[in-house]
């Protein structure tokens, strides 16, 4: 559908019903805010590289590993692939330490494979994001290399250095500085590990006192941000369709970094939208307001309690041996939607023209959906995450259950608990490695599950009632329903403190659905004014529940542990 008939068809209203007393009105009045016109019904799937699949026997996922399972993803109703990084590196934090922005690293491929993958992913259909990592680099990246010598040279400030070795900083920067590392005189700014030297953006207000604070149009550091955009354009010649940002909020710093740093990301929107028109931005900021003004299509809003609220909380206690709270998503129905919902809305509410908010079903940074859950309950999950407004973006092994494993599994590569035990091998089919790798399986980058019933892509293949083809048939309909469009109108109906179910519904123009959640193990009522009249429901997806109105309140009754997406007609 081009973008002139979505907003005909947004334009659209629906017919309200005499009843003017809803809270929560619904109208059908949306529009796609300024994002490429195929991601407003796109589903995306995270691809972890070293665990997804090993061609070459090393016990390390590779590139020609992703190709070879280009055809899986596709059949799940993927638009597209967010490829973990896959660049030279020490791997003192699993890749996300680079050394070299424009080689492949080794245990992957070569520059030549990852060329092949996005033409093989086009052929299907698939677009692919790299993920751009510039907040730092690897310590042993020559740029570092060189900026860490006494004698001045182009690099010297293309990193953040104080100026005397034995002044540690306090204040904001406390504890973010190495002491002692080279032979300059100084200290570097780590971004997070103490091996990732934060890369100099600037400081949005140097201090006049500390002169080694340089303003963000110091003319070293604007030929650093030059590289990085160069960077950016040598992926996107070789074919990739965009990128997802990675700790897109930490370049510039101290205070009134945002807007420094969104000034930043705007010119590389600029550079995309002249020279890759269509491409797609995905942000790692978590704080949509920033991100998608002018700069991101959509933005990763994930840091923050509110989604905790929704999955982890009960993962923590069963992890880690202690808890900070309750899930909403379990069972033990003691979970609070009524935090998120807040701190979603208020984003949503800023930001729903400007682009896209992204709830992650998962990802590589923490514990995986799967703590102990049911096939019902984690295709509960999947389906919120779906119909919620926004693109979605399934971590790997998810769509068949792949369960988070113990605390005490193998740490590697800077992937301390939970990362670890959410990070082990794509599991393909029953046998050595679970089809993963030919290696031994000591020389596995993780084990993989080793339970009887680990679930695999094969043996839900075969089952009609498993979890892969039950959130296959969820894509199809969010391809397929246009209230499930990503930018359709987003409306709670009923969202009660410490209270099930979760009721929400989506529309675009004409086009009606209620999305109804109750993970607790016990039936629930909700009743909520509802303005929209229909003759008929049906049940597109999920189990039936029981509707009833009266003097213009709807009265939903759901079973337990069930959910629904019921279409208005």
């Amino acid at each position: 559908m081009t973008r002139q008939l979505q907003l005909l068809t947004c334009a659209l209203l629906l017919t309200l019903a005499a009843s003017r007393t809803c809270a929560a009105e619904i109208t059908g009045r949306c529009a796609p805010p300024p994002a490429p016109d195929w991601t407003a019904n796109a589903v995306f799937y995270q691809v972890y590289p070293q665990t997804f699949r090993d061609t070459d026997g090393d016990g390390i996922g590779d590139l020609n590993g992703v190709i070879e399972k280009l055809d899986y993803i596709k059949s799940l109703g993927a638009d597209g692939v967010w490829l973990n990084p896959f660049f030279d590196s020490p791997f003192n934090d699993a890749g996300y330490d680079i050394r070299d922005y424009r080689k492949v690293a080794a245990r992957y491929g070569t520059n030549d494979d990852a060329r092949r993958l996005f033409e093989e992913a086009h052929r299907r259909g698939l677009r692919v994001l790299f993920d751009f990592v510039i907040s730092y680099t690897a310590i042993d990246h020559p740029w570092f290399v060189e900026s860490c010598r006494q004698e001045p040279n182009p690099y010297s400030n293309w990193y953040v250095w104080n100026d005397n070795t034995w002044k540690m900083e306090e204040g904001e920067f406390a504890n973010r500085f190495i002491q002692g590392y080279a032979r300059r005189n100084g200290n570097f700014m780590r971004n997070f590990y103490w091996c990732q030297p934060a890369l100099n953006f600037g400081f949005a207000k140097p201090d006049p006192a500390k002169p080694w604070q340089l303003p963000v149009n110091h003319p070293d550091v604007l030929a650093m941000r030059e590289e990085l955009k160069s960077v950016f354009r040598f992926w996107m010649d070789m074919g990739a369709d965009g990128m997802r940002a990675d700790m897109a909020g930490a370049l510039v710093k101290g205070p009134g970094s945002d807007r420094e740093t969104l000034a930043f990301w705007r010119e590389i929107r600029a550079l995309a939208d002249e020279r890759y028109p269509g491409s797609f931005m995905v942000s790692e900021w978590s704080n949509p307001k920033d991100a998608l003004d002018g700069a991101f299509h959509a933005d990763f809003f994930h840091w923050f309690d509110g989604y905790n609220d929704l999955f982890q909380r009960e993962s923590w206690r069963i992890l880690n041996g202690f808890s900070e709270g309750h899930s909403y998503f379990d069972r033990e129905g003691r979970g609070d939607i009524s935090n998120f919902l807040a701190k979603y809305m208020d984003q949503y509410e800023a930001t729903k023209d400007k682009g896209y908010i992204c709830l992650p079903l998962g990802n590589h940074d923490n514990a995986r959906l799967n703590v102990r859950r049911s096939t019902a309950e984690m295709e509960m999950i999947m389906a919120f995450g779906i119909s919620m407004p926004g693109v979605p973006f399934i971590y790997y092994g998810n769509e068949i259950g792949m369960r988070q494993l113990g605390s005490d599994w193998p740490q590697v590569e800077g992937a301390y608990k939970p990362r670890n035990g959410a990070r082990t091998p794509m599991q393909w089919a029953p046998g050595p490695n679970l089809g993963f790798s030919s290696a031994d399986p000591s020389k596995l980058y993780l084990p993989v599950d080793p339970a009887a019933d680990a679930p695999t892509v094969a043996a839900q293949e075969a089952d009609r009632s498993s979890l892969l083809n039950r959130v296959r048939k969820l894509i199809r309909i969010k391809h397929d329903e246009p209230a499930l469009a990503a930018y359709a109108e987003f409306v709670p109906l009923y969202a009660e403190k410490n209270a099930y179910p979760f009721v929400f519904a989506r529309a675009n123009g004409r086009h009606c659905l209620l999305a109804v959640f109750n993970p607790s193990d016990a039936p629930r009522t909700a009743v909520f004014p509802m303005n929209v009249p229909y003759s008929r429901t049906s049940l597109l997806a999920g189990s039936p529940v029981r509707l009833s109105r009266k003097d213009g309140n709807l009265t939903v009754e759901v079973p337990a542990l069930s959910w629904a997406w019921v279409k208005l007609r």
